[in-house]
Parts: structure tokens; C-alpha cells; sequence
């Protein structure tokens, strides 16, 4: 279902230390609803998802705390709130499974990437499942591990 931002697409901000915090089980794409200082903003590069996640309510979804800094060519007046609620554009389908895997399971909906498609601001969005101690060591050692084998096969 999710798209590979990488082909041809503007990727804006990337949200790493959620591959590191939570394996993730599953990724979808979504559109954002935005105000006009909120997509100039974003073309610049100005947000942060670090701190993001989503909440169903109403069989809509909504992107909280995600910083999306104000315009600075625009005034005052017309500018936006950095960190606003947003809301996420899926089928109803998709939100209805969604919905059910949160309640039931425990899982979280997390922000990965935001990128320009066309245009046009989405959102690649993941179904996490926090990491413990044990499993954050564990892919930190995997790393670590993998980086050593490249530098060994560079030296041969």
C-alpha cells in the first residue's frame, strides 16, 4: 500500500529516531490537510515529526504534535499555530482497521516521512509497536556489526 518516497519524490523531513524507538509493522501513505503559511513552510524544510503520532477519534484521523514553524515572510496575523492539530485524509476503510488494531493490540500510529508528491504534502505513516531495552541494543549491535563487515570487504 505505501509508495517508495525515494522515486522522483521531494522527501521533506524524516523521522529516524522512530525506526529506532519502534518496530514497525506496517506503513501507509496519507494526505494532510494544511493551511497556506503551514505548505510554504513545509517546502522550505521548516517542520519537525520527532515528537509526532496520531489519534483516531470519530473515525477520522489527526497528526498531533508535529512542529511545523510559521512562515517567515508572513505576517503575524495570517500565520499558523507550530503545532496545531492536523488532520489525516484516508479511506474509511483503512481507518476502520486501523481503529481496531490501536484499540485492541496497543499499537501507536506514527509519522515516518512527509514528502512532496506532485505537489501535493502526504505523509508515510506507521503502525508501531514500542521497542524495549533488550530489542534497542539488539539493532544497535546489528549495526554496529553490519558497519564492521562493509569495512572488512572495503579492505580486501
Amino acid at each position: 500500500m505505501s509508495s517508495n518516497p525515494s522515486e522522483g519524490f521531494k522527501i521533506v523531513a524524516d523521522n529516524r529516531q522512530a525506526r529506532y524507538l519502534y518496530e514497525i509493522l506496517e506503513t501507509f501513505e496519507a494526505g494532510i490537510v494544511l493551511v497556506g503559511t503551514e505548505i510554504k513552510s513545509i517546502r522550505a524544510g521548516k517542520l519537525n515529526l520527532r515528537d509526532g503520532f496520531a489519534l483516531l477519534r470519530n473515525g477520522e484521523m489527526f497528526l498531533m504534535n508535529v512542529h511545523v514553524s510559521p512562515h517567515s515572510t508572513a505576517s503575524q496575523l495570517f500565520n499558523h499555530e507550530p503545532r496545531r492539530t492536523r488532520k489525516l485524509l484516508l479511506h474509511r476503510k483503512e481507518i476502520r482497521k486501523l481503529t481496531g488494531q490501536v484499540e485492541q493490540q496497543g499499537l501507536t500510529l506514527v509519522p515516518l516521512k512527509m514528502y512532496l508528491k506532485r505537489g501535493i504534502v502526504k505523509v508515510d505513516m506507521a503502525l508501531v509497536r514500542g521497542k524495549k531495552l533488550h530489542d534497542k541494543r539488539e539493532s544497535s549491535k546489528r549495526r554496529d556489526d553490519q558497519r564492521e563487515m562493509q569495512r572488512a570487504m572495503k579492505a580486501y
